[in-house]
């Protein structure tokens, strides 16, 4: 009876199908009998076909069932071919349904077995490739209507004529009640963000109260205007801030928007001009409150440390960013300065001695930085030691140059010559970047227990945490004027070599590209500083020459420049070339009229294509190279592809580039 059953299954309506198509050549025999005894003879040769088929494909089902359940008895496999589970067999290398059951049948709405038939034809959301990596469970749901399932399997290695084949056994179980009380439950989570107001001072500073309160008043109207549709809380807990607190199925919607209100609240200007710009820090997926509450202040201070007019997602795992394309206010202050100079005065007195690191392939605004934290240690009588590896760097010449002087005698340390001397009073300065994978040696600064950053770059999802200061403005022109600024406050003019001086002055003038880019009241007036220190601004400007060959190099990669979107250029070298040459072209095609952003790829000799972005105008280079693991300021970008080709490369780019157009 049992195997009467399974050819039943097998082909249910078929007989009806050939018979109807019978008829049909028996009635084409009357009008035409050479097209009726045609069609019939066609119609004998598919029966054939079916019935030849049909068998073979019984016996390798009844062959597959018996390998599966080998060392069953027959009540089992009974059970087996009347599972109460919907459940399918087909070939997982092209998706060909062998068989189903009923329940599977009327799941997915068909009336026949699916012979012939790809189950992705039935079931479009599903995929097979988790079988075919050895796994027993489908990693995600699978919709079909308004129903999920979860779904089970398992291969069975098969051998006909000597070719092996695979057939694949799944099991569906619905979810759908499961999965609809999960994302009620998701969806319902609550996210809390905290608002400020990036430049509350600046809109209100020199207005009366009437218009102070006119701005204001306005500026709330938008944000409760936005909030509102949430049904969340909203309230205010500073002069510029504001708490928002709402369910987590809200948070598709402003993403989705780009955070709308970020513009919003744009349009919303001063007597003067000056727009209001606005930097949401929300934190997602905590466990509880107060977990939201620390993810949503992170998230606001990486707001405010990239520049502002932004919102910022934090949750267990990553950061993600959103706006951020308005350049930077200059929000600094003296007093910030000041205080900030005594606390790194006071840590460097602490210490027994003094590490400076940088960044990997130091430039000379890194080496300047460093110098300027060298003359501040001798200041204090500590011991003062940069980090430097082996190898050409973009700062040899400023390098020899400082090694000359007596005072730098044995300042060189490797990373495992610091590490050597390492102690617990060891206070380690890193300078020109944050980010712990781009420092000299992550070893050493995971090694230091006492860590300082100086850096002007906009802070990126990774950063330097556990520091005992922090002096990030991104703001400034470069890591030198910061450096400068302290050095105002913790040195007199004689306590500068003049070599120490032209090195800082050398940073500053590599960053702000001459003076003609982010430069700001305070650049001036560091250069100034340096300038009374006894810097020479010839010996400065020779350090910025190139030899011909260098030249030659920086004018062939221009040559080779194409305008690929309104505004933006991209040239691309085949050849390792120097990483000054590569910089000096990107800064080279700013010349260009109706260009404002220059990108230049090339390789360089440990295999990685590098990328250096200049920007003269509104666009951000920064935010263009940071899905490449890039970073930098609006102005000036860099990134390094590894494990990549130019051309592959130049595509991400590209790719990258169309992204934030789009967007505008």
């Amino acid at each position: 009876m049992r195997k009467r059953k399974l050819p039943q299954l097998l082909e249910p309506g078929i007989r009806l199908h050939f018979l109807v198509m019978a008829v049909f050549a028996c009635i084409c025999a009357v009008i035409n009998w050479k097209v009726g005894v045609t069609e019939l003879i066609v119609t004998v040769l598919l029966i054939l076909y079916y019935h030849g088929t049909n068998k073979s494909r019984k016996q390798e089902i009844l062959e597959y069932i018996s390998s599966v359940t080998s060392e069953m008895d027959e009540a089992t496999k009974d059970t087996m071919l009347q599972v109460p589970l919907p459940m399918v067999i087909f070939r997982p290398e092209n998706d060909d349904v062998i068989w189903s059951n009923e329940r599977f049948l009327e799941m997915t709405g068909e009336k026949e077995h699916l012979f012939d038939m790809k189950i992705t034809a039935t079931v479009p959301a599903f995929s097979s490739r988790w079988l075919m990596e050895g796994k027993n469970v489908c990693p995600e749901e699978v919709a079909i209507g308004a129903r999920r399932f979860m779904v089970f399997g398992h291969l069975l290695q098969t051998e006909d004529k000597g070719t092996h084949n695979y057939l694949a056994t799944t099991y569906w179980v619905e979810v759908t009640a499961l999965a609809d009380v999960r994302d009620r439950y998701t969806a319902t989570r609550p996210v809390v963000a905290i608002l400020t107001l990036d430049n509350y001072d600046e809109l209100t500073t020199g207005t009366s109260d009437h218009v102070k309160s006119t701005l204001i008043n306005e500026i709330n109207q938008r944000l409760e205007a936005w909030t509102q549709p949430t049904g969340g809380l909203f309230c205010r807990l500073d002069r510029n801030r504001y708490l928002f607190v709402f369910e987590n199925r809200y948070l598709m919607q402003f993403t989705e928007n780009k955070f709308s209100i970020l513009d919003t609240v744009r349009e919303v200007s001063s007597p003067s001009g000056l727009a209001a710009t606005l930097s949401i820090g929300i934190g997602e997926g905590g466990d509880t409150l107060q977990e939201l509450m620390q993810f949503a202040s992170l998230s606001t201070e990486m707001a405010l440390s990239r520049g502002g007019d932004q919102a910022v997602i934090k949750n267990p795992k990553s950061f993600d960013f959103y706006g951020g394309r308005t350049k930077e206010l200059e929000r600094r202050t003296k007093v910030k300065s000041r205080v900030m100079a005594n606390a790194m005065g006071d840590l460097i007195a602490d210490a027994s001695q003094v590490f400076v690191m940088g960044h990997q392939s130091p430039d000379l605004d890194c080496l300047g930085a460093a110098a300027g934290i060298c003359a501040i240690a001798r200041k204090k009588e500590v011991a003062a030691y940069i980090i430097h590896e082996p190898g050409p760097t973009p700062c040899d010449q400023m390098m020899k140059r400082l090694l000359e002087a007596p005072e730098y005698k044995g300042a060189l340390l490797t990373p495992t010559e610091a590490l050597a001397i390492l102690d617990g009073q060891t206070l380690l300065v890193v300078v020109d970047t944050s980010r712990p994978e781009q420092t000299l040696s992550p070893e050493l600064l995971e090694a230091c227990t006492k860590v300082a950053v100086v850096d002007h770059h906009r802070r990126a999802a990774t950063y330097i945490t556990d520091t005992v200061l922090n002096f990030h403005e991104p703001y400034a022109s470069s890591a030198s004027e910061l450096v400068t600024e302290l050095l105002q406050y913790l040195a007199e003019g004689g306590d500068l070599l003049r070599v120490e001086a032209e090195a800082v002055l050398a940073g500053l003038v590599l960053d702000t590209k001459q003076f003609t880019i982010r430069t700001g009241s305070r650049t001036f007036e560091a250069a100034a500083y340096l300038r009374r220190a006894g810097a020479d601004t010839e010996e400065v400007k020779k350090l910025f020459r190139n030899d011909l060959s260098g030249v030659i190099m920086r004018y062939s990669i221009i040559q080779n420049a194409k305008v690929y979107r309104a505004g933006i250029a991209i040239a691309t070298a085949e050849q390792p070339v120097d990483r000054v040459t590569a910089a000096q072209a990107a800064d080279e095609l700013l010349n260009v009229s109706n260009i404002e952003a220059t990108f230049v790829l090339f390789p360089d000799a440990e295999g990685r294509v590098l990328i250096s972005a200049r920007s003269i105008g509104e666009i951000n280079v920064q935010v263009i190279l940071e899905p490449l693991g890039g970073g930098g300021n609006a102005a000036t970008a860099g990134a390094q592809l590894a494990g990549t080709t130019v051309d592959a490369a130049l595509a991400s780019l590209k790719q990258t580039i169309d992204h934030y157009v789009d967007q505008e």
